[in-house]
């Protein structure tokens, strides 16, 4: 999926922006964590030209 965003977008900007267009992602908002180029990332991390952004959802394992 590529977006076009302004600059000084925020990871959390974009999370918001795609629950706006799919808003049963909704239920995750708050346990979502952000990625950066491979590197975790704070929700207030601002976006560059190029990145590349993950949003990973909860996951449990064993």
């Amino acid at each position: 999926l590529a977006l076009e965003v302004t600059p000084g977008t925020t990871v959390v900007e974009v999370r918001d922006r795609l629950i706006a267009e799919h808003p049963e992602l909704a239920q995750w908002s708050d346990l979502t964590r952000f990625g950066i180029n491979l590197q975790f990332v704070e929700a207030d991390a601002i976006l560059h030209p190029g990145d590349e952004v993950v949003l990973i959802p909860p996951v449990s394992g064993g």
